[in-house]
Order: C-alpha cells, then structure tokens, then sequence
C-alpha cells in the first residue's frame, strides 16, 4: 500500500462525537517514511518487505510505457516500439484486385464453353500479359501490395496455361477440335468412303466376305500340301483382324483392312534345304490359281542392302538367317499372301528368342517355324453395301 504523505495526521473527532481511544500520534509511534517508487514518486509504506527491488533513476532502459488514461503524452521514441500503423489500400490495389478477378472469370466462362482455340488466342494471351504487368506494378506500390498479392495468387491459380490445358484435355475426351473445323471440313470428316475414289470402283472390289472365303479356302489347301509332304501340325494364331480405313479426310470410312487367321506350324523348320522346299511347295500351291510367283524379301537379289537384310533378317545370307519373307499376290493384286519362318538355330545372340517368347506370350503362336496368313485393304462388307451407296449419294459419290 502507497500513500502521497508519508506522515498522517490524526484524525480529529467531529464536534459533540465521543472522544476517541485512539492512542496519540508521537515519535515513537508515526508511520516509517518508505521507499519512493521510481515511477511513481511514491513510496512504498507498511508490509514492503520482500517488495523488488526499485528501478533506477530514471526507469529500466528500453522501458515502454503505456499512455494513461487520462491521455499523458507518450514517452519518445514509444511510437517506434509499438505496432505500425495501418496502410489502407488505395483506389489502384482495387483496380488490380478487380482486373484479376474478371479476368479469370472469363477464362473460367471460356472453359465451360470448350473454347480451347480462344483461351489460347493471341487476344486472350495478351489480354493475360496486361493482367500481369497490373499485378507487378501493385507488387511494387505500397499501399496497393497487399491486394496485389491477393490478385496474383487468383492469377497464378487461373491463368491462360492451367484453364487452357483443361480446356484442351476436355475438348480431347469429348472427341474433337470442333472450333477449329469448318462446317465442309465436319461433313467430308464423316465420308463413308475413301478420299478420290467412286464409289464404283469400291463396290466393284470383292466384299470383305469374298476375300475372307477365298483366303480361307487357300490357307487350308496349301496347309493340306504342306502336311502330307512334311507332316506338319497347325496352331490357329493370331487370329483374324479388321481395322477401319481411314477416309483420307481425317475420320474413318465404312471400309475396312483385312488379315487373315495366321497359322503356324507347331514344327520348327530348319536348314536351308528344307525351307527351300517349304516356300516351293507354297509356289506350287499358289500357281494352280494363277497367282505369281513368291518374292524373297529376304534374298540378296531382292535388291535390299546387305545391312537392312542383317537387321531385319539376321544376317545378308539366306543360309545363315534367322528370319525368311516371302510374298506374292493374285492376279487383280486384291488379295496379297505372307509367308515367313524363324529358325532359332540360327540365332547367335537370343535377341531373336526373346522376341519370340514375347510375341508367344501375347499370341499364344508357337516360337518357330513357319506362318502363312493373307491380307486385303478396302474391303466394304456385304451387310454395309446398302448404307454405304446411300451414304455415297449424298456426297455425290
């Protein structure tokens, strides 16, 4: 407890009071003087003991003090110490804040349109450069920094290079670039036939069910062949496949690339006498339907150079070569006709083998020997002939 008069008088009694049993004050009983408190300039006065210690003059250096109610000025150098002041945004931080927003609101419009083209159009693109020279220059602006900042995390988080890679990943599921088609380039995309040819000449090639029949009809005759003069058995691999022909306008047409079911001898066949007299057999085969004779891609006289026929075949020498290819075709060339061997016995480095056990994996065909299969292009199938013609008709076909 502190008191202003380190010394209190006694208390008179009030006129016509009792007189009182205070005892009075004299030397021996007055109040010890105190210490003075350096802040406040009083003192401390009963029960101080144990009290810290009193500051010095002065007051501790680096002291705050904190204004008094009754509004006392403020020490120096007090403001320094305390929090800065508040730096409101002025009318550019606004601006640059509001550039930002509605610009990437308008990508985010563009986005939902599926205007890929248009977000990365020169005038998007360099309505994006200003966006950003607005933000630097608030960056760079005291009372426009904090909003500025705001205004390049919208920026950063929608911009020309993220909302334009959704845009174009959206544009790629749902099927197409149509903004950058015109409405001729949309119709001849969905042409039923190939691009300079009539219709005429499509109609007039045998359907994809003739050329099915006839392959089929040669692969098991010269498998009969081949069977009662050398005893080979067959796997049935890979199977037939069909892959649509492309239009020449960009999209598919209703006609189709053919290749036969592959068959493969279970047998390997190896030695150069006895491939020899496989691939004659076949010649044989083919030439009662008058097809021409088979070609050996993979003979020096084919006219392929001797590192090509290495790389491709295993080496430049039929004797020696790991792979043999052998193709003709029948007289309309509609129909053309592979046959190939593999020989492993030849393989010096397993690079051949290891090929092959992929390739049987994936096919189920076994790892050497021979395989035959048959292919065609343009093939239009018997049950589409109908729609096809009335499809041609309205481009005029």
């Amino acid at each position: 407890m502190t008191s202003d008069d380190p010394q209190t008088p006694p208390r008179r009694p009030a006129p016509g009071a009792a007189p009182s049993s205070e005892v009075p004050v004299t030397a021996a009983t007055a109040r010890p003087a105190g210490r003075l408190d350096a802040h406040t300039g009083h003192r401390y006065v009963t029960r101080s003991d144990g009290a810290p210690p009193l500051p010095p003059p002065g007051g501790y250096r680096g002291a705050r003090r904190v204004p008094g109610r009754d509004g006392g000025a403020v020490p120096a150098g007090a403001a320094a110490l305390g929090a800065a002041p508040r730096v409101r945004p002025n009318a550019f931080a606004w601006i640059a804040l509001a550039v930002a927003t509605a610009f990437a609101l308008a990508l985010v419009v563009l986005l939902a349109l599926g205007a890929t083209d248009a977000i990365y159009g020169a005038t998007v693109v360099a309505l994006q450069l200003v966006v950003v020279g607005v933000i630097a220059a608030a960056l760079a602006t005291r009372r426009a920094r904090s909003l500025g900042a705001a205004a390049l995390a919208v920026t950063l988080l929608l911009n020309v290079g993220t909302v334009g890679a959704l845009s174009a990943m959206r544009t790629s599921a749902e099927g197409g670039y149509a903004g950058t088609q015109t409405e001729e380039e949309r119709r001849l995309e969905a042409y039923p036939g190939i691009k300079d040819e009539p219709a005429s000449v499509t109609l007039g090639r045998p359907s994809l069910e003739e050329m099915r029949a006839t392959s089929e009809a040669l692969s098991a005759e010269i498998r009969s062949e081949l069977t009662a003069r050398y005893g080979f058995t067959w796997t049935e691999a890979p199977p037939e496949d069909l892959r649509p022909e492309r239009n020449g306008y960009g999209g598919e047409s209703m006609l189709v690339r053919y290749t036969s079911t592959t068959w493969s001898t279970n047998e390997p066949v190896t030695g150069y006498e006895l491939k020899s007299g496989v691939m004659a057999a076949i010649d044989h085969v083919l030439s009662r339907h008058q097809w021409f004779l088979m070609i050996a891609f993979n003979d020096p006289r084919s006219g392929m150079d001797p590192t090509i026929l290495e790389k491709f075949y295993g080496s430049d020498d039929p004797a020696t070569q790991v792979a043999w290819e052998w193709y003709t075709e029948d007289p309309s060339g509609d129909l053309s006709f592979y046959a190939t061997m593999t020989d492993l016995a030849d393989d010096t480095t397993g690079s051949w083998r290891s090929d092959r056990e992929a390739q049987h994996a994936q096919t189920g065909e076994p790892l050497e020997g021979l395989q035959i299969s048959f292919s065609a292009e343009r093939l239009l199938s018997t049950a589409d002939r109908d729609e096809f013609e009335k499809r041609m008709a309205e481009y005029g076909g």
